[in-house]
């Protein structure tokens, strides 16, 4: 058990932008929401039924940490939380990333460069799994997913920086400066009112 009240974060779509018309997360619906709690230093994962039991803890996390939280996660997430969910203390590895690189790059291009490891698959797996009813592979998948960011976080909090192949597929060394949780003011409220 941890004192660390953090939260690694990932979700998985039912559809896909192409399947609503748009890029825009907002339209899509979540299949499953899968988290690392430090707290109890378990992975559990989320069914769109459960997610009234997810809400509670996230507002009590100390920080919530993900990859493309912003873009992605939260912007879809937002329909199913009656609270702002942009106000949840939050560690968006890929916009530290964006800051210090000044683009984009993919989890699995981080944790391959970084941690010798990739992601298990793509997102079009996860809404697949979905489709045909294997919710134990898409369980799978999303955790592997947490357990890729929450590695590469560590790493990025342990060391100060992650890794990327530049274009011509050498490894580079990128600083990132996150504060620990310790050193982050923490607003105690009650974000979605226990709805």
């Amino acid at each position: 058990m941890s004192t660390r009240n953090e939260v690694v974060l990932d979700i998985e779509t039912r559809n896909t932008f192409q399947d609503v018309g748009a890029y825009n997360p907002s339209l899509l619906k979540i299949s499953l929401i899968g988290c690392y709690f430090y707290e109890t230093d378990t992975y559990e994962s989320f069914l769109e039924e459960d997610l009234p039991k997810l809400w509670p803890r996230l507002e009590r996390a100390d920080r919530i940490i993900g990859y493309n939280l912003i873009g992605f996660d939260y912007p879809c997430m937002q329909q199913y939380y009656s609270g702002d969910i942009m106000k949840l203390p939050t560690v968006d590895v890929l916009v530290e990333i964006e800051k210090s690189l000044g683009f984009r790059v993919k989890l699995d291009d981080v944790a391959q460069a970084t941690l010798g490891v990739g992601k298990s698959g793509h997102g079009l797996m996860a809404v697949e799994y979905w489709k045909k009813g294997e919710i134990d592979k898409l369980r799978d998948y999303c955790l592997q997913d947490v357990k890729v960011t929450k590695d590469v976080y560590e790493h990025a909090m342990e060391k100060g920086f992650i890794a990327v192949n530049n274009r011509q597929g050498q490894r580079m060394e990128v600083k990132l400066t996150i504060k620990p949780v310790e050193a982050v003011p923490r607003q105690t409220i009650n974000l979605s009112l226990g709805l």
